[in-house]
């Protein structure tokens, strides 16, 4: 795990790096974090990038347009970038600022993110647990 200066930690499962905007970041803080963050995609060899917004209540035009530059950064490093968890309000401001995240995918949650870039948990029981209890 890696912690840039931005303080945001970049995690990497299999060839998928996970990471998340916990918070509004200043101009600063958003370039290290895009610089980490490409840096860590080439170092890598990431195939997919996982950007996890849950916990991010509020979104302006700069971090609209951080996450839109991320992507296409990402992209052109050969990394496929997911958006995952935007809160209903956070969309409502996107649509009331006129905000588009062009080329930005999402998805509703991390797992569904996680599962649209191909990554999937195995889940295994240990013997004698009845699978059935999960269903």
């Amino acid at each position: 795990m890696s912690t840039p200066t931005a303080g945001v930690p970049i995690l990497r499962l299999g060839d998928v790096l996970v990471t998340g905007v916990l918070n509004e970041l200043d101009d600063r803080s958003a370039r290290a974090f895009a610089d980490e963050l490409t840096a860590r995609i080439t170092a890598d060899e990431a195939r997919g990038v996982l950007i996890d917004i849950s916990r991010l209540e509020l979104i302006d035009s700069f971090v609209a347009r951080m996450l839109t530059e991320l992507t296409t950064m990402a992209r052109l490093l050969g990394a496929r970038v997911i958006v995952a968890g935007m809160r209903p309000p956070v969309a409502i401001t996107l649509v009331e600022l006129g905000l588009q995240l062009s080329g930005v995918e999402t998805a509703l949650n991390a797992e569904q993110g996680m599962a649209s870039l191909g990554w999937h948990q195995n889940r295994q029981f240990p013997e004698g647990a009845a699978s059935d209890a999960v269903r």
